[in-house]
């Protein structure tokens, strides 16, 4: 499970900057593409017990999925890429390059005031 190894990484990050900041986290967002995908329930188990009896005990992680998009060799449009229906969305080419994949981010932590 890939989730506890990200979960540990963003609050070993999370942990330094509220120590930075000298303030407790309440909420965080990640992003991810599709390529390095997460499953949502598995990383907030994995957050929350590799959280607890820490400044982050308790805080809210938001988890973005940003969706992979393609290039048509055909048209030169870009779309957003379906699993379901893997074709161009202008004119159902199935040949088509993907573009580049959102990176695994943390994006933003927020601090209680």
């Amino acid at each position: 499970m890939h989730e506890t190894a990200v979960a540990e990484s963003i609050l070993n990050t999370i942990i330094a900057q509220a120590e930075t900041a000298d303030a407790k986290p309440v909420s965080a967002v990640i992003s991810c593409g599709q390529f390095n995908a997460l499953n949502d329930e598995c990383m907030q188990f994995a957050f929350e017990a590799a959280a607890a009896g820490t400044v982050c005990e308790s805080m809210l992680l938001n988890i973005k999925h940003v969706p992979l998009r393609a290039k048509c060799k055909k048209c030169d449009a870009t779309f957003e890429f379906d699993v379901y229906k893997p074709a161009c969305s202008q004119c159902d080419s199935m040949e088509f390059d993907f573009k580049r994949d959102a990176p695994l981010l943390l994006e933003t932590i927020e601090f209680e005031e």
